[in-house]
């Protein structure tokens, strides 16, 4: 159940097989079915989870009801409300399983309590966050100066294979695009990636 999470780590930093076998002790193993949520908006976010099987998303819904997709987490991601998680304050996002999915997850206590114990996790911690803003500076920049078509090539790029496993909707709403100029977008490509 921990190779992911291992595997994630080990490409930040060294732990020891012992400070592995410690680490595992901190988190919560959780399978949600398809459709289940991890994190309802409105209630405060008591989890960090960590992705081993599956695939989850992060998103919020307007007053006319149309969500807006955030995030995406495949296995080998994190997921979380950051700002919920951190302050205690009630979630703006709702996440859910869009696969049966496998995941690890943290509490703030553990969170903390693992850092103190391990000292490497606490910076494979920072350097996560790190790439984390890094990331929504790279997303926001998108959002604000890329093409549908570069939007959707550099999705792929991000996701590897994540067309095939989320309903274009989804895809749309994760981009900022409305379903139908999505089917274009493809639509151009596809038929450029014909000749």
């Amino acid at each position: 159940m921990f190779q992911q999470l291992f595997k994630s780590i080990q490409e930040k930093v060294t732990l020891t097989p012992e400070e592995m076998e410690l680490c595992k002790t901190f988190f919560i193993p959780k399978k949600l079915r398809k459709k289940q949520t991890l994190l309802q908006e409105g209630d405060i976010c008591i989890y960090n989870a960590f992705v081993e099987k599956g695939i989850l998303r992060s998103f919020s819904m307007d007053e006319k009801g149309n969500e807006h997709i955030v995030q995406f987490a495949i296995e080998g991601w994190w997921i979380t409300d950051l700002s919920s998680f951190l302050t205690n304050s009630n979630s703006i996002y709702t996440i859910e399983a869009l696969e049966d999915s496998e995941l690890l997850l943290l509490t703030t206590e553990a969170r903390e309590a693992l850092m103190d114990r391990i000292p490497m996790f606490e910076r494979y911690q920072r350097l996560l966050l790190q790439n984390a803003y890094i990331a929504n500076q790279v997303r926001i920049n998108s959002a604000l100066t890329e093409t549908a078509e570069e939007k959707y090539t550099n999705l792929g790029i991000a996701y590897p294979g994540i067309v095939q496993r989320v309903p274009q909707h989804m895809i749309a709403s994760y981009l900022g695009l409305k379903p139908e100029t999505l089917s274009r977008v493809r639509k151009q490509i596809n038929n450029r990636s014909s000749f």
